[in-house]
């Protein structure tokens, strides 16, 4: 009788041990720097708070890492269940690939446009599917250390001269104009993207995202000139690729660079006495052009299709597209929340917005809205650029080879 019992108290174990395996949602997450991935955690504990039977795991890996192993996790048979990810291109190249669980009936309010605008949905689909569900969007500007402006009686420039006339004045009195972190070569995206818009219209730069349009276009040349011109006259931090993007960022903090191109996201590794120190501007305009464009990337989830408890994992993509969740995390970063039913969380993010809303053409992000491989040549050549900007003839040339390979594929 005791062996009995005992087998039957080692099956109960053993089921109930199966019954939390069952229940348990995975997921992985790119949230590495300290402020996201605290406020992430606190959507974790209360979504698990109002689901007491699901038992909720958070992996969390360093961005760079992330992007690098997403595709093994997505095709493996142990994939997560959830996943972080991005809009647009990004998130569409995997489904087209088949590896993304569609989520069209997960929106609590019956549909995707009842919690967010029209205009988020191309970016979240693929081919009549809704597979990305947005979380929190951003603008990106030329941020600046205000201290170091009131120091040297500098004004927001507006035009191409007057930001190089800035950049003079900075680099004059020994402070590093531009901070720019190319360690993380993503960073060189910006620039391309705000530098081709302002040049040549954002609807130029999308052909050339799309690959319409060779690199070695005068229209194009004429945008990486511009950043060689600034490579040349030393606007750019000394040894940027050594730099990543938040050690760059602690050069700005610190008053040792004036200006930097960087997402909204920069505030989130400010040191709190550094944070009001901080400000933002338009990216100025150039060739005489008032249109302008602006970087405004979308973050979210996916499911893979190989995910083992999918029901959670849609529970809680339910949850995460509320609008409760989504001002839990938005508002202490000062994010814009993708639900269109959340408050803009403070003035800076309304002068964001309003930047946003002013803008002819709305850009994902350059290694968002352009093949992966090519966004990755395109960003290498741009730092390049930066470190050899004698050789941009040469650059452009090897740069549009692959441009040709890549689209023909």
């Amino acid at each position: 009788m005791k062996k009995y019992l005992a087998v039957i108290a080692a099956c109960s174990i053993a089921a109930t041990a199966f019954a939390s395996g069952a229940n348990e949602l995975v997921i992985n997450s790119y949230m590495s720097d300290q402020a996201p991935k605290e406020t992430f955690q606190k959507l974790v504990d209360d979504f698990q708070k109002k689901n007491p039977d699901i038992k909720v795991t958070v992996n969390t890996t360093a961005h760079e890492q992330f992007k690098t192993l997403l595709p093994s996790w997505l095709t493996s048979k142990q994939a997560p269940d959830v996943v972080t990810w991005f809009a647009g291109y990004r998130m569409q190249a995997f489904a087209e690939k088949g590896l993304l669980e569609p989520i069209n009936e997960v929106f609590p309010g019956g549909s995707f446009e009842a919690e967010f605008p029209p205009a988020f949905k191309t970016a979240s689909s693929y081919n009549g599917n809704i597979y990305f569900m947005p979380q929190s969007w951003y603008w990106w500007a030329v941020y600046y250390n205000k201290d170091v402006f009131a120091k040297l009686n500098l004004s927001i420039p507006k035009t191409a001269d007057e930001f190089m006339a800035v950049c003079d004045k900075l680099k004059a009195a020994g402070i590093a104009p531009i901070a720019i972190g190319a360690k993380d070569t993503w960073t060189a995206g910006g620039w391309f993207d705000y530098m081709d818009s302002a040049v040549n219209g954002g609807e130029f730069h999308v052909k050339l995202t799309k690959g319409e349009v060779p690199y070695t276009d005068p229209k194009v040349k004429k945008t990486f000139g511009y950043i060689a011109e600034f490579a040349k006259r030393g606007y750019f931090m000394p040894n940027a690729a050594s730099y990543s993007w938040q050690e760059a960022a602690n050069v700005l903090f610190r008053g040792e660079a004036g200006m930097y191109l960087m997402g909204q996201f920069i505030k989130d590794v400010a040191p709190a006495d550094v944070k009001d120190k901080i400000d933002f501007f338009k990216f100025p305009a150039f060739e005489g052009r008032t249109e302008y464009a602006v970087d405004t990337p979308t973050d979210g989830f996916l499911i893979p299709k190989n995910a083992k408890n999918k029901a959670a994992a849609k529970k809680f993509l339910a949850y995460l597209a509320t609008a409760e969740a989504q001002e839990m995390f938005c508002k202490p970063l000062g994010r814009l929340a993708a639900n269109k039913n959340v408050a803009v969380p403070n003035a800076d993010a309304k002068r964001g917005l309003d930047m946003v809303l002013g803008a002819k053409t709305a850009m994902q992000f350059y290694d968002r809205d352009a093949p992966e491989e090519m966004a990755a040549k395109g960003m290498n050549a741009i730092v390049d650029i930066i470190a050899n900007p004698s050789q941009l003839d040469s650059i452009l040339t090897a740069l549009d080879k692959e441009r040709v390979r890549i689209y023909s594929k």
